[in-house]
Formats: structure tokens, sequence, C-alpha cells
């Protein structure tokens, strides 16, 4: 009996926001190895925000946009993109992929602390305890005394979760603020502009910008990957699949990004795993099942 057509389409699109974005970790960690951060992520958005351009035009969508809008667009990819993504490459010269991806997942707990914020909206019990095991699970995995006695190490953990913050507002602001009707082309102009701010950070902080004629083979294919892979067939998964399944089964990608991650840097990059991460992971994402399921609210996965 053939499979439908959608149902395969689903299980793509699935594949996509599991493994792919769960490897752009280990992506960014080889990056990051040779290229300036914020020169790195520049290309990528700018790279990956032209593609989407031309896709759009090719597609005969409407590329028009008000003032407005291009102000939020620049904003949502300052939040989600430039600090949200570029810090946290940044930290990931201090940090392991799979460690980063770890405290990544606590993206759901940090979106319902600024909805109780911001919104005032009332907490359920699954939510309550939700919080409470990504707290503990939190505080095991940075509390490592071997990960505290290498330098740089707390700096780049403490920043990571400025940017899971950053990613989380954004998420808030977007799904209240005026932007193209079109997920495509919105992606589109936060791309490109995040990846033309980026390259100004770039710039002012003095960074040595390398010709791709000069990267190592690994960082090219890193670079193709995300930015063809990452940034362009992965958020057009999560756009499909937020249409056509639950968004409950679509946000479960941000407790499987960390295990892939975690696998990926171990069997790539030789990072340990110690039965503290082990136990740390466990809870943490405990609390991130908690914290998603039975919830309808459309979470944007984060660091991808």
């Amino acid at each position: 009996m053939a499979i439908p057509r959608k149902t395969i389409i689903v299980i793509l699109a699935f594949f996509a926001i599991y493994v792919i974005w769960g490897s752009t970790y280990l992506l960014n960690k080889i990056a990051v190895a040779q290229l300036p951060p914020f020169f790195l992520a520049s290309c990528r958005f700018i790279v990956a925000g032209a593609i989407i351009f031309v896709i759009a035009k090719f597609m005969k969508l409407n590329l028009a946009i008000t003032r407005k809008q291009l102000i939020n667009c620049v904003f949502s990819g300052f939040l989600f993109l430039v600090y949200g993504n570029g810090v946290f490459v940044w930290a990931l010269k201090y940090v392991d992929s799979g460690f980063g991806a770890l405290e990544a997942s606590t993206q759901p707990l940090f979106i319902l602390l600024l909805m109780r914020l911001i919104d005032n909206k009332k907490m359920k019990t699954n939510s309550l305890i939700g919080i409470g095991l990504g707290i503990i699970g939190m505080y095991i995995l940075v509390s490592q005394r071997d990960l505290v006695t290498q330098e740089g190490t707390l700096l780049g953990m403490f920043m990571i979760l400025t940017c899971v913050l950053s990613w989380s507002y954004g998420s808030v602001f977007v799904s209240k603020a005026d932007l193209p009707g079109n997920y495509f082309v919105s992606t589109a102009y936060q791309m490109m502009s995040a990846g033309i701010l980026l390259a100004i950070t770039s710039s002012i902080l003095g960074e040595t910008w390398i010709a791709p004629i000069h990267w190592d083979p690994s960082v090219r294919w890193s670079m193709i990957l995300l930015s063809v892979f990452g940034s362009v067939v992965a958020f057009t998964s999560f756009n499909y699949l937020l249409k056509v399944v639950s968004p409950e089964k679509v946000s479960t990608s941000a407790y499987v990004n960390p295990v892939i991650a975690i696998v990926l840097g171990w069997y790539v990059l030789d990072e340990a795993i110690s039965f503290q991460t082990i136990i740390a992971a466990g809870i943490l994402l405990t609390g991130v099942y908690f914290i998603t399921t039975k919830r309808k609210i459309k979470i944007r996965p984060f660091g991808r």
C-alpha cells in the first residue's frame, strides 16, 4: 500500500526540525573554530535571506512591505538572529555544542515566565511542575565543578541564557507584531536585516573577515548546511507543520534537538558527556515535556 504524499512530506518536515535543527549546534561549533562568530552568523543569514527572496520572487509572492512591518522585521531579526543566534555562536567558543543545546531547551520555560509577566497569563499545574523541574535541571547542569574551573565557561553559560531570553521575548513579540502576512516573506526580511546588522557588529568589533576560499573544507560545508538546510529548509518545514499538525507535536523539537546535539557533539567532536549532564538532561527535558504538553502555543524553536 502506497504511503500518502502528505504523510511523506510531514515525516520529512519533522526530520528537518528534529535532526537538521539539532545538528546546527554542531555545525556552528565547527564553523566558529575558524571564523569570527558575528562574521559567521552574518554570512549565514545574508545567504539564507537572499535564497528565500529568490524563491519568494520565483513563487510570485508579494514582497511589498510597510514601514512599520519593516521596523518590526528588523527588531524581531535582532532578537532572534543578531542577539539570540549571533551571541549564542560566540558563546560556543567556550561551551560544548551539546551543553549549549541543553541550555537552549529551557526556552519554553522562559516564554511561560514572560507571558506571565507581560500578559499576566495564568499558569497551569503542569507548567508549574515543568518550571520547577527546569530550574532544578539547570542548577544541576551548571554546577558541575569541571565546567566551573574552565576559563570562559561561566561567561559562555550566562550569555547563552541571555540568548534564550532574547529568543523567547522575540517569540512573544512576533505573536502580536504587524509583520508581512506571508511567513516566507517575513522570514526573508528578518534574515536579511539580521545579516546586515551582524556584519555591522562584526566590523565595529574589528573581527577579521576571512574569504570563503580560505575556509577549511569542514567550515565551508558547515556554512552551506547552516544556510541552506538550517535556515531555509528547516524554517519552511516548521511553518508547514504548524498548519497541518498540532502545535504540541511541533513543539516536541524543543526536547528532541538537545538529544541530537549531544549525540553529534560526542560522536563528531568527542565532547565529553558526564553522568551529571545526563541527569540534568533528563530532568530538563522532562520539565520541557510538562510545559509543552497540551498547550496551544506556537513556539518558534530557539538558536537555529
